[in-house]
């Protein structure tokens, strides 16, 4: 039983420390002098850098660590708007599908 209680425990605790805006990639081997992105690039130990997609991440001896930089827009009509991702300025808007000049009403938003 106590087993059991400390299963729930840890599962609770990384379910707390989850954060769906950011993702982790481990490092494939300990001899490397630097952190592989998805991309294939390899970063330098303690790096930091900004990706296309608008996140921050940074390498360190555990792997990679990405954060979205980019407030997502959770709460509006998705039936007769689309939100749009500007990359150069790491935005978002929110837009009617049948008419694009038009701005939607967003009520919330996630970082």
């Amino acid at each position: 039983m106590n087993a059991l209680l400390g299963s729930f425990v840890v599962l609770a605790t990384f379910v707390t420390l989850c954060n769906a805006q950011c993702y982790f990639i481990p490092n494939e081997s300990s001899t490397s002098n630097g952190c592989k992105d998805l991309n294939g690039v390899t970063h330098q130990l303690k790096s930091d850098w900004n990706t296309d997609n608008c996140e921050t991440c940074h390498c360190d001896d555990a792997g990679i660590h990405c954060c979205n930089t980019a407030a997502i827009p959770t709460d509006y009509d998705r039936d007769k708007c689309q939100a749009v991702l500007n990359k150069k300025t790491c935005t978002y808007t929110v837009l009617e599908k049948k008419n694009p000049l038009k701005t939607c009403t967003v009520k919330a938003w996630v970082l």
